[in-house]
């Protein structure tokens, strides 16, 4: 296969190199087999694409007779950007569809325990009237009020860090809220058109970003530490954040948000810098030390 380019090849093609290239970083070596087991595919079509993998990074690997397999060299330069979030993911759960189910998950690589996964038939429900920009009827239970009928219109599903919400407009108290996903059931699609300022453009605190600038708490020793966790760039890292989401940022990371980095305790290892030049946000009232401004 001479002279070949990426851009010549399939999609189809292009996630098998993918997998080449995962396996050769990651593994430190990858087979026919290896190729065989995850696309089920022929020897020959394997051979193949080991061929186009070699021809576009002659030097990434080297064939060793006794074993069969290809092994990374010492003058690897992967031809796939892999996001580290993805890889991560793929090395606990396995490798696939570019990057998640084939390989085997790692014994070495362990992902943090899920104590909440919304029902997957909840989840399609809410995903088609996001589609179709439908209002769906529910039953909903919270902790202020137990269970009730909703009448919403989703428009986003988030992971805030500890569980999934759907971001949408409550008929109820006619403004844009969050409804945790498990406590959701018996979802009906209502037909009839909803009005615009139901929709996703008319949520202002989902369409104003906000800049955040978190620092290493001012409690904090040796504050290098705290940096190298969070790449911070000159001590800082800035973050833009949509406003309904901020006060879940703050309560994940535990940022302390008091105004003059008051909270005390191990656990607080990041200062809202800015919290004063951001104003006043709904969702904050969740964060830790918001409640020391009042």
């Amino acid at each position: 296969m001479p002279n070949i380019a990426m851009d010549s090849l399939t999609h189809a093609q292009k996630e098998r190199l993918a997998f080449i290239d995962f396996s050769l970083q990651y593994f430190g070596q990858v087979s026919r087999a290896d190729l065989i087991q995850r696309f089920k595919t022929g020897l020959a079509a394997c051979t193949r694409d080991l061929t186009a993998y070699r021809e576009l990074a002659p030097t990434n690997l080297k064939l060793y007779h006794h074993t069969k397999n290809y092994h990374r060299t010492d003058e690897f330069k992967p031809l796939f950007e892999h996001n580290p979030e993805a890889i991560l993911t793929a090395l606990c759960r396995g490798f696939g569809d570019g990057l998640s189910n084939g390989i085997q998950p790692s014994e070495y690589c362990i992902d943090a325990a899920r104590l909440v996964d919304p029902n997957s038939d909840i989840i399609a429900a809410l995903m088609r009237a996001i589609k179709h920009n439908k209002a769906i009827e529910c039953r909903y239970v919270s902790l202020s009020s137990g269970e009730s009928t909703r009448v919403i219109v989703p428009h986003t599903i988030v992971n805030n860090g500890q569980r999934w919400h759907v971001r949408a407009f409550d008929n109820k108290s006619n403004e844009f809220r969050d409804f945790v996903c498990t406590r959701l059931q018996h979802i009906t699609m209502i037909e009839q058109p909803v009005s615009d300022d139901q929709l996703i453009n008319n949520d202002k605190n989902w369409n104003t970003i906000v800049n955040v600038e978190i620092i290493a708490h001012p409690s904090i020793k040796h504050k290098q530490a705290i940096e190298m966790d969070y790449a911070m760039v000159y001590g800082v890292l800035n973050i833009e954040v949509r406003a309904a989401l901020i006060g879940y940022l703050m309560r994940h990371w535990n940022v302390d948000c008091s105004h003059s980095a008051a909270l005390t305790g191990g656990e607080y290892h990041l200062w809202l810098k800015n919290r004063n030049d951001i104003g006043e946000i709904d969702s904050l009232t969740i964060a830790p030390g918001y409640k020391e401004l009042k």
